[in-house]
């Protein structure tokens, strides 16, 4: 099994144990990065049912190095950075097994992603808010006041009910996106970030097999859009290693079951996934039943802050991109140099961006898998510590 030490894969883990004569083999993957390591919780799930605990630690130079071959792999851009540690965990899983156990699809069946409590609490100040307030008010505020709000404030403001009109496409689809509509017209050609991107979301949120509740209408088009996506992520990287990954959670049957529940044995407050963390409470640590998801992270705004901020610019902004005029290369370039220096959050724009043009030069193009430049240091502002190097690692 593949295990994060989150409550999925640790679930389905320790379901296995039960079933099986000898130890369960896990495999589990981080980076150096404490921040954005989960190995902690993985080891600790792994002695709580007496795994064989596999683990892998993958640099930020084995990161780059692979990310053009996995491109390759996926066949289009690469939505997700976790993919690249997913393969890294796949080649470890291969020396020791063929086919692995996942913890997918559990949180689009459960309510396991914390954008479900808070999509709901929006909504519903939204509605007292557009009851209560005046057009003018809203208006005002959303123009003028949430725009200057600075930090992690701002940024949530921006999301919130404060600025964003009360429908599914502004509150939910773009909301939550990895590069929202606004900041897609900032960095592409004007044709290319087009107002009918969730078209098919909103069929699928209205069509929503029947279901009337805001919250299963949203697993719902999740379910057959959102995790479309990372099924395939899932199988492309683990057959990038010849390895099979399956997915019990999705069993029919059991989908079938999760989809008849009442609402607040998924979600109840803020507690996701209710009815699973009863059912598995007495198989798996209470620590990591109260631990915060964290979603499988990767530091990779980290990474193009430092020494592979040149990297990027340089295939952002060369004249192969320019000329091709799908990136505004001007943008970008004042994208990376205002991430580097901290005055915005765009690691997820800059891997959005390299992943396409990338996926345009092995595909489009026809030059294959690519090479990306090699990473160089670089005169930082005084605050900021250069990048931590370090070293791939795999330890039994």
């Amino acid at each position: 099994a593949f295990l994060s030490g989150g409550v999925d894969s640790t679930a389905v883990a320790a379901l296995m144990a039960r079933e099986m004569d000898r130890p369960v083999q896990t495999f589990s993957v981080a980076f150096a990065d404490r921040a954005f390591s989960e190995l902690e919780y993985a080891r600790q799930a792994a002695h709580a049912i007496g795994a064989d605990c596999h683990e892998i630690v993958v640099s930020e130079d084995d990161f780059f190095g692979a990310l053009p071959r996995l491109i390759w792999h996926e066949d289009e851009p690469i939505a997700h950075p976790s993919s690249v540690p997913l393969h890294f965990v796949s080649a470890l899983a291969r020396r020791h097994v063929k086919v692995v156990l996942t913890g997918e699809g559990s949180d689009e069946l459960l309510a396991g992603y914390g954008k479900y409590p808070r999509a709901l609490l929006n909504w519903n100040a939204a509605g007292l808010y557009e009851r209560w307030i005046p057009r003018a008010v809203r208006s005002r505020v959303a123009s003028s006041i949430v725009p200057r709000l600075p930090g992690r404030v701002g940024r949530m403001a921006r999301r919130s009910f404060l600025a964003l009109p009360r429908n599914p496409a502004d509150m939910f689809f773009d909301s939550f996106a990895g590069v929202p509509l606004g900041v897609q017209r900032t960095v592409l050609h004007p044709s290319l970030a087009r107002g009918d991107a969730y078209t098919p979301s909103l069929e699928y949120f209205y069509r929503a097999n029947g279901t009337s509740g805001l919250l299963d209408r949203l697993l719902y088009t999740d379910m057959k859009t959102y995790l479309v996506e990372l099924l395939m992520k899932q199988d492309q990287m683990s057959m990038s290693m010849s390895v099979e990954s399956r997915v019990p959670f999705l069993d029919h049957k059991l989908v079938e079951f999760a989809t008849r529940l009442p609402q607040r044995m998924k979600l109840n407050g803020f507690t996701t996934k209710r009815i699973l963390r009863e059912a598995v409470k007495d198989l798996i640590p209470r620590a990591i039943l109260a631990r915060p998801k964290m979603g499988f992270p990767v530091p990779f705004a980290n990474w193009v802050k430092g020494r592979w901020n040149n990297v990027a610019r340089e295939v952002l902004t060369d004249r192969r991109t320019r000329e091709r005029g799908i990136i505004d290369t001007a943008a970008a370039s004042r994208l990376l140099e205002d991430h580097r220096r901290g005055l915005c959050a765009g690691g997820d724009v800059v891997w959005a961006l390299l992943n396409l043009e990338l996926w345009y030069r092995t595909f489009i193009d026809g030059d294959g898998i690519q090479t990306l430049p090699a990473a160089t240091s670089e005169l930082r502002p005084r605050d900021e510590s250069p990048a931590t190097s370090t070293t791939h690692h795999v330890m039994n």
